[in-house]
């Protein structure tokens, strides 16, 4: 009966990786995704995510051939769903950094199962906004070149470097590539472990590019420690950088509503916010259908609902303290501007906000809705929401009644504003399914890591 007592550590710390009785095991399982043939929901998937790409490219085609006008954009509302989306989708790509840098630094290994896929969502997510600000030009191949500091000596014209909008395109241009670079870095050693183990030539000698001559040895592991923990530094500062610059889209302006200074740190935790929100909603599903329960664990998504829960309740002090702020400034436009968003046109938007974002995760208090999936995967859908409509409200009341009662107005979004936001998910997805078809979804080294510290620890006893 003693064999069959509970290891009292094993309630407090369960193991991250279970059912594996060696490091082979876990090679093979995460390989072998890749190798086989999918399952039919990934073809389902892919059923729905290709129309949708389709339906992108429609959208974009016809905005171009016409023009912007085909947005829902007007005046007073000259920001509608193209700058809701490329904020919303921006913030869903700081999940994989904070989770892959961040947590790598503090050397949490939980991390280990869930960081390659998120990394990957923050790449996909960046490619998705990147469409918003480049179509919003109107004429890409005429204004994007105007976006980028490249010399003109001819025209001596110069872009302003003192706008945030030029800020902007440092910033995501500069998250984009390291995180890209961090991506691949991380991906070399289980790149070299499927050219190994490949069958087809094609595929052996694809791999064999990809990974970069990789073999293994003891001074290739210290060379790539070495790069992947100087990319964890510099990606860092990009967690909190990059949303703040965004605010600054907002913050700088002197519009009610957008000119406040809680703007950068309020963004920041909204964007980890609903990139975790994301992050949880995909990987239960893989985590469902390629059946890994044994490496992406009730722990890590009880973790995840943790992190959710803090910046959640961090999103909803915010909200608190901008009410205060119009309060307390004693500004009549302020004022009228935060009562608007409660209470006036867009008032249905406002709660819908507040009811995903600052109810829905208080429930992760609780320990049983932390480790129910229906549970967890139900609230990680409704932050997202919650989370577009805080981009929503935030444009949207803060610009639609202006300083002047006879230009106020009303945004409505069109249907190449709803099939452009709906393609983009089309792209996110299609981009997802191919990710998890063609490489490993969970860091296989990393993991192995994560098993040799379980091992160890058994083994000394403590």
């Amino acid at each position: 009966m003693a064999d069959l007592a509970i290891d009292p550590r094993t309630e407090l710390n369960p193991p991250l990786v279970k059912g594996a009785e060696g490091y082979g095991d876990v090679t093979d399982q995460i390989s072998v995704i890749t190798e086989q043939k999918p399952p039919k929901q990934w073809y389902m998937a892919m059923g729905v995510a290709l129309p949708l790409l389709g339906l992108l490219g429609i959208c974009l085609t016809y905005l171009v051939s016409t023009g912007i006008g085909v947005w829902g954009n007007n005046n007073p509302v000259g920001w509608g769903w193209d700058i809701t989306n490329f904020v919303w989708w921006i913030g869903i790509g700081h999940a994989g950094t904070l989770i892959s840098a961040i947590l790598f630094l503090f050397r949490q290994r939980w991390r280990t199962s869930i960081n390659r896929a998120a990394e990957a969502m923050t790449l996909f997510a960046v490619a998705c906004a990147a469409i918003y600000p480049l179509f919003h030009t109107g004429r890409p191949w005429r204004a994007a070149y105007w976006l980028f500091p490249i010399p003109n000596e001819y025209l001596h014209i110069w872009q302003n470097f003192r706008s945030p909008l030029m800020w902007d395109v440092f910033a995501v241009s500069t998250y984009g590539t390291v995180s890209a670079l961090f991506w691949f870095v991380g991906l070399i050693p289980d790149l070299a472990t499927l050219r190994d183990r490949a069958k087809s030539p094609v595929r052996r000698y694809i791999f064999g590019i990809l990974s970069l001559g990789w073999r293994g040895s003891a001074s290739q592991w210290r060379h790539y420690e070495l790069a992947y923990l100087i990319l964890a530094g510099i990606s860092t500062p990009l967690v909190l950088s990059v949303h703040s610059i965004v605010s600054f889209d907002f913050a700088t302006s002197v519009l009610p509503g957008w000119h406040t200074t809680i703007f950068p740190p309020y963004f920041v935790a909204g964007a980890v916010f609903s990139g975790f929100a994301m992050v949880l909603t995909l990987l239960v599903l893989v985590r469902w259908v390629y059946s890994l329960q044994n490496l992406i664990t009730i722990k890590h998504l009880e973790n995840m609902c943790k992190v959710m829960l803090a910046t959640g309740t961090i999103v909803g002090f915010a909200y608190g303290t901008e009410f205060f702020i119009a309060w307390y400034s004693a500004n009549q436009y302020e004022r009228f501007t935060f009562m608007n968003r409660a209470f006036g046109p867009y008032a249905w938007a406002y709660w819908t906000m507040l009811l995903c974002n600052v109810v829905s995760p208080q429930f992760f208090w609780f320990k049983k809705i932390r480790t129910s999936i229906p549970a967890m995967f139900v609230l990680s859908i409704f932050i997202n929401i919650g989370m577009w409509f805080e981009r929503f409200v935030i444009i949207a009341t803060s610009l639609h009644r202006d300083f002047l009662p006879a230009s106020w107005g009303y945004f409505r979004p069109t249907w190449v504003d709803i099939g452009t936001f709906v393609g983009t998910i089309g792209l996110f997805l299609t981009l997802f399914l191919l990710f998890i078809r063609f490489l490993p979804a969970i860091a296989v080294s990393e993991v192995k890591g994560v098993l040799h510290h379980q091992i160890s620890t058994e083994k000394g006893g403590h």
